[in-house]
Parts: structure tokens; sequence; C-alpha cells
């Protein structure tokens, strides 16, 4: 919204209209990114209640120092229960970050692709992978040869 410089409802509407414009783009790069989240999720999810399992068991720390430290329980589904629940809220907050970043830098991406052409007037502002990414380029600017950056030298 703040790319646009406007108040918060004319630049929302202005995104709007930009995603609108871009709707194939949008589901794909949206669906793409939801389910690569998916998976980190279900890894996260994965790793830390097997890892909760090995340790409410027994198995992690069997025959070391610090097996003083193992918990004796009997029913390890209650607990295990609250770590597979609060490992997916943590990883799910911690993605939602990560989503907006997505958002909003494909967001900055459809500007660009509107706004400017590749030309020398109106470069391309997205990174180089991008560019190669969607088979885009920059036209060439010559450069004056006499001119290095350092005055000359």
């Amino acid at each position: 919204i703040s790319i646009y410089g406007q108040s918060f409802c004319s630049g929302a509407r202005s995104a709007f209209y930009l995603l609108l414009r871009n709707a194939v783009r949008l589901v794909v790069v949206d669906k793409v990114a939801d389910f690569i989240l998916f998976v980190g999720k279900l890894v996260v999810v994965g790793l830390t209640s097997g890892l909760g399992y090995l340790y409410l068991d027994g198995v992690l720390f069997g025959n070391t120092a610090l097996a003083e430290f193992q918990p004796t329980i009997h029913f390890v589904i209650v607990p295990l229960a609250i770590i597979i629940v609060g490992s997916y809220v943590i990883v799910s907050l911690f993605s939602s970050v990560y989503e907006m970043g997505v958002d909003t830098i494909f967001l900055c991406f459809l500007e660009d692709l509107e706004r400017n052409d590749g030309s020398a007037e109106r470069p391309y502002y997205m990174s180089k992978q991008l560019m190669a990414i969607l088979g885009k380029k920059n036209a060439s600017v010559e450069s004056d040869e006499s001119w290095s950056g350092l005055g000359g030298r």
C-alpha cells in the first residue's frame, strides 16, 4: 500500500487492481508458496514431535550423563499432543511472516513489470536472478570508456 504513496484505502484499491490484472500469476505464486510453506511446516512439526517422543520415551538420553533429567512418564500421548500443537502454532506464526514477505516482493515485482519495460529509459529494478527466471533483460547502456567511476583514473 505504501508503494503508491496514497492513503490506505486508495493504496489497497490500487494493489487489488494490480493483483486482479495479474490473476494467473497470483494463483501460481500463491499456490507454490503455500505448498512450500506447508511442507516446511510438516518438516518442523515432524522433527519436533519425533525428538519430543524420543525424549519422553527415554531413547534420546538413555545411557548418558543426562539420563537423570529424563522424565518418568507412562503415557506420552498427552505431552506429545501438546508438543505437536505447540510446534504447529509456533511454525505457523513464523511462516506467516515469511508469507507476508513473499506477498510484498510479489507485489513489487508486478509493479516493476507494469511500470518498466527494460529499456534504457525505464529499466527493470528486480534482481538479476528474477530477470533470468522470467527471461527479461534490461537494455545495455552504452558506457563512456573515459570515465571509470574514479575520476577518469
